[in-house]
């Protein structure tokens, strides 16, 4: 059975290869992206980036520790969730 931990990490490697897709999409010959399209991919990068960086710290701090890192990894998490499901810059 998966662990919470192991949960996360799973849905960060989906999100990541989403925002890989995307990006993939306006690397395309012939495909002229946007000016806000590549800004929204530039904040996905961003947000996945500080989400993961929150993640394994969280993942890698003792119990103490952990229930302070739980509201960043949570903030940061749903930050990077929400972006993803409003692609609207």
């Amino acid at each position: 059975m998966e662990t919470a931990v192991e949960k996360l990490e799973a849905q960060l490697k989906l999100w990541g290869a989403k925002i890989h897709r995307l990006a993939a999409k306006t690397e395309k010959a012939g495909v002229q992206a946007g000016f806000e399209e590549l800004i929204y991919i530039d904040e996905l990068k961003a947000l996945h980036a500080i989400a993961q960086s929150k993640f394994d710290e969280f993942r890698t701090a003792g119990d103490t520790e952990r229930t302070r890192l739980e509201a960043e990894l949570k903030s940061a998490w749903e930050e990077l969730d929400a972006a993803l499901k409003d692609p609207t810059p």
